[in-house]
């Protein structure tokens, strides 16, 4: 059942919010000693909750469509009087005065928050291979890693813990473990959901966002979250749609989707290629234009990505890394490395980024929206360093990054929506890339691909 479904039962009565977040929380306890996606859980608070709102549906307040829904939030969202550990022995006991935006956001819109989603320490790697709460797991395969760092979330939506869950993305760390765990995942324009309360990795490409089992809960989980909040001082004054949601079916004639020439396709495994381009397909049969584009230097935007994050990450942790012995030996080793980048390398950084935007955006005269892998590969085993890629070895978490990590310099919005499986039945995604501040248009063609195919749909055999 989606969230859509879910918000539609409730209204028609046929489920109540307590049933759904009984079922919920069931469903955690069964499952969560097998994947260990969930790092605090609140189901006291959750079950009340969830009372209150079947009393407020049965007496006509509707708050929406996230009414009565059990929800998630990674753990670097802050909630008054929970633990807010963000994946780390240092903040493990760290329990806030006061709730993240986003928090605010989804308690406004009624939703039911039965727990928080592990990550990746600090949310600092793609692995979910945490050294202090244990390694996160894949319910497509549990020898698999989840992606990360939102890899908690990814695994928590993809067994059907929770209707979505919140994560943060600063190198791809939503649409990664949406890719490896099946799930649709959306990564908002840069400003347009407040960062407020939330813990930091970094101060200029952190953006949050859901992920959920398809496009339309995305959307409507946007709805709630989207808009101006003075206390982030990169929050954008630019209006938020009237409503996000695509229409059913979503139409896309005319929508002219680029896909790309260069980089995005040259180091990619045969069945990510094909399942990518088998969508740019559908969405052409669909009465869209399918455009070949040239695009920027990919590469070099994600080395001017690592400069910048590797800087900002290490000078927020700074007050922290005498603390050596509780921080891992990966997220030790990126806090060093970037203690050690030159001050002129971190400003000339700020400096291509300016220009390597302005460059970018002139695709947008010629296409709507970008089509492109979202990973080269499907979810590597957990403890795997390497991955074999067409005959030659790639870091994990360079090949992990390598068609995401751009996207969050240029600070585009972008979503991440199953495409198929490999060969060894892991999940692959596509994805979609759009002009600043148009996540009504990617989740337009996304909600038509989803109309049009079921790879959404394919759920893990846990």
């Amino acid at each position: 059942m989606t969230l859509c479904e879910a918000a539609r039962a409730l209204r028609a009565r046929k489920v109540s919010s307590v049933e759904l977040t009984q079922a919920s929380l069931a469903r955690i306890a069964a499952l969560n000693p097998r994947l260990n996606a969930m790092i605090t859980m609140m189901a006291e608070s959750a079950l009340e909750r969830a009372r209150a709102a079947d009393a407020e549906l049965g007496s006509g307040t509707d708050l929406g469509p996230l009414h009565g829904i059990p929800i998630a939030v990674k753990d670097v969202f802050c909630t008054k009087g929970v633990r807010t550990t963000v994946g780390s022995k240092i903040f493990e006991d760290f329990v806030p005065d006061h709730d993240a935006a986003v928090v605010e956001r989804l308690a406004a819109a009624g939703a039911v928050l039965v727990g928080k989603t592990g990550l990746h320490e600090i949310a600092y790697g793609v692995t979910s291979n945490n050294p202090h709460f244990g390694a996160i797991r894949n319910p497509w395969g549990t020898d698999r890693i989840p992606g990360g760092s939102s890899g908690g979330s990814g695994a928590a939506v993809a067994s059907e813990m929770v209707f979505m869950a919140m994560g943060s993305d600063t190198g791809g760390s939503i649409r990664i473990p949406a890719a490896f765990c099946g799930t649709t995942g959306l990564k908002p324009t840069f400003g347009r959901v407040s960062r407020y309360g939330v813990m930091p990795l970094d101060f200029s490409l952190d953006h949050m966002g859901p992920l959920t089992r398809s496009v339309r809960d995305a959307a409507l989980t946007l709805n709630a979250l989207a808009g101006f909040d003075g206390r982030d001082d990169t929050s954008s004054h630019r209006a938020v749609e009237p409503d996000y949601l695509p229409a059913t079916p979503a139409g896309i004639a005319g929508l002219r989707i680029g896909i790309p020439e260069n980089f995005y396709f040259d180091q990619v495994d045969p069945s990510v290629e094909a399942g990518v381009r088998g969508m740019a397909e559908t969405a052409r049969l669909l009465g869209a234009s399918v455009v070949p584009v040239r695009v920027p230097d990919i590469a070099a935007m994600n080395v001017t990505a690592r400069v910048i994050l590797m800087s900002e990450a290490s000078a927020l942790m700074e007050p922290f890394v005498h603390r050596r012995s509780e921080l891992g030996a990966d997220v030790m080793a990126l806090l060093d490395q970037g203690r050690l980048i030159p001050a002129t390398d971190y400003v000339n950084a700020q400096r291509l980024r300016r220009m390597m935007r302005r460059e970018f955006n002139g695709l947008w005269n010629r296409i709507d929206c970008l089509f492109t892998p979202c990973s080269p590969i499907g979810a590597p085993k957990i403890g795997q360093a390497s991955v074999d890629i067409n005959g030659r070895d790639e870091d994990v978490r360079l090949a992990s990054t390598r068609l995401v990590r751009a996207i969050n310099l240029l600070g585009l919005p972008a979503l991440s929506i199953p495409c198929g499986l490999d060969s060894e039945g892991m999940p692959l995604a596509l994805q979609i890339i759009g002009k600043p501040f148009d996540e009504a248009g990617i989740l337009r063609a996304g909600a038509a691909l989803q109309d049009a195919t079921e790879f959404h749909t394919l759920t893990p055999k846990i």
